[in-house]
């Protein structure tokens, strides 16, 4: 590899060139900065925005409250299913004792 020397360089920096790096190339990178930046505080103003507009329709507590009336409901419920079968246990020996008759 040849050294270029200090004329040949001067080729590369030319009136469309700052620091080595086109305009064309600037122009696209202060685009993309741009674009970024906007991008970024745009997310954060709807981040705010979320932050302040829902607003929960059913508070912790209620929630707990709720989970802990369907839990109980649920027990109780088995506990009926429990009864239920053993009443048609004792149905169906009752049935199979007058059958034998």
């Amino acid at each position: 590899m040849t050294k270029k020397s200090a004329i040949d360089r001067l080729d590369e920096f030319g009136e469309d060139r700052v620091f080595g790096i086109s305009i064309k190339t600037l122009i696209a990178i202060t685009i993309t900065v741009a674009g970024a930046a906007s991008g970024y505080t745009m997310i954060k103003q709807d981040i705010e925005i979320a932050k302040e507009l829902p607003v929960p329709p059913v508070t912790a507590e209620e929630f707990k409250l709720q989970t802990e009336i369907i839990e109980n409901a649920i027990i109780e419920t088995q506990q009926d299913i429990e009864n239920i079968n053993s009443s048609l246990k004792k149905i169906d020996e009752r049935l199979y004792n007058l059958s034998r008759k």
